[in-house]
């Protein structure tokens, strides 16, 4: 019985060992992309085997990504050749819109990887399967530059409603959105106008309790290109909130940014340096914490940040400072982190924080808060700080192969 399962097991190894030879005689890839449907990419992308590891492949497909001024995303795609294809390195650039359904999305990133990895499959040898279809010249199409009838306007309507309960509770959320925005070389123009509510209703000893938050919006920003460093914008808003306590408010914030890096570069890294200036006024619901009903301020605001996206993972950091100037002791800190970093084969470490210390909660309402506002959070609260903190890794190992897709019991 013994000789006979070491007999079995000997000829599963072997076996195993013939599949794990054959697999390797075809192209690995590592597809690095936080925006592909890799599902779709592993069962359509063939003559190819997914790796779990840039480190064990032969082929780094690294995407970096940016929303586009039609509302869709600007792919830039590097194929980063390893081990004996070192020598092979180059990218390929694409952009979807945003009438583009998902699958649309897909095929266009799936029919870029095809083109890219012909140049590998040439090298490799593998060249047996693979296909390349061109127009004949009496086919192709005579290109016309297509003039844009819209002068690259992009407009958005938007509603959700969200609807939730239970015997004793229920609650809704509504949101209402318009927008428009215009984006070119020189310059960014938005505009948002937005309305939200959210109620809750709570049965207790027969009676009802009932918590209403709403909110309208008007947001407009002009952003000017003045060089590959340099830009210079106004941002305006105007708006109530209830929760805030602001009956009205409105702001107007001339701005300049520098940028250290080139923003033709800004996919891949970033670092900003900005600085606000401008009008605050605030009408208040309730009197604030400060005896004002209403009041017009002076605030400026700066702001450092940063964004890294390289083959080693993803860095993102800012670094904020905001003050009244009527009273420079009326002042608010942010900080944040988030970092993916793959530290050696198979083992990556993520973190991601915020805190901020406040000091400029002016449009408090003057008053004790109830145990019911409290507890239904219908008004914001005096707080010297907040943050959240997050800190993980993840280990894989075992087989490299992760082509194969099975996606039984995935509901």
């Amino acid at each position: 019985m013994l000789k006979s399962s070491t007999l079995l097991v000997s000829l599963f190894l072997f076996f195993n060992l013939i599949a794990q030879n054959d697999s390797t005689e075809q192209l690995k890839i590592f597809l690095d992309c936080n925006v592909c449907d890799q599902t779709y990419l592993r069962q359509n992308l063939g003559n190819v085997q997914f790796v779990r590891d840039q480190g064990l492949s032969d082929v780094h497909l690294f995407f970096v990504t940016q929303r586009n001024g039609s509302g869709g995303r600007s792919y830039d795609v590097e194929f980063i050749g390893k081990k004996e294809f070192e020598a092979i390195n180059y990218k390929l650039s694409f952009s979807t819109d945003s009438n583009m359904t998902r699958d649309d999305e897909r095929r266009k990133i799936l029919e870029n990887l095809k083109l890219g990895l012909v140049r590998f499959w040439i090298a490799k040898g593998t060249t047996d399967e693979v296909t390349i279809n061109v127009p004949t010249p009496e086919n192709e199409e005579e290109k016309v530059e297509e003039k844009d009838p819209w002068n690259y306007w992009v407009f958005r309507l938007g509603a959700r409603g969200f609807f939730n309960g239970q015997e004793t509770n229920n609650s809704s959320n509504l949101n209402f959105s318009v927008s428009a925005r215009r984006v070119t070389a020189k310059n960014k123009f938005s505009f948002r106008l937005g309305f939200s509510e959210n109620k809750s209703t709570f049965t207790f000893d027969g009676e009802d309790i009932v918590a209403i938050n709403n909110s309208k919006n008007l947001n407009v920003s002009d952003v000017v290109s003045i060089t590959e460093h340099w830009s210079a914008g106004v941002f305006g808003s105007i708006g109530t909130s209830t929760f805030s306590n602001y009956e009205l408010f409105w702001r107007l914030r001339p701005a300049i940014e520098y940028n250290f890096f080139k923003y033709s570069e800004s996919a891949k890294k970033q670092l900003i340096l900005s600085y606000r200036n401008g009008l605050v006024y605030n009408d208040y619901i309730e009197r604030s914490v400060f005896a004002e009903e209403e009041e017009t301020l002076f605030q400026h605001s700066l702001l450092l940040g940063t964004s890294f996206r390289q083959e080693w993972g993803n860095i993102n950091a800012e670094a904020s400072f905001n003050q009244f100037l009527h009273d420079t002791s009326l002042k608010s800190y942010g900080f944040f982190l988030g970092a993916n970093i793959r530290v050696f084969k198979g083992f990556n470490f993520n973190v991601s924080g915020n805190y901020r210390i406040t000091r400029d909660q002016i449009n408090l309402p003057a008053g004790d808060v109830s145990l019911e506002e409290l507890l239904l959070q219908q008004q914001q609260l005096q707080s010297g700080y907040n943050y959240f903190v997050s800190v993980g890794f993840s280990y894989q190992f075992g087989s490299i192969y992760n082509s194969i897709v099975n996606p039984r019991f995935n509901f």
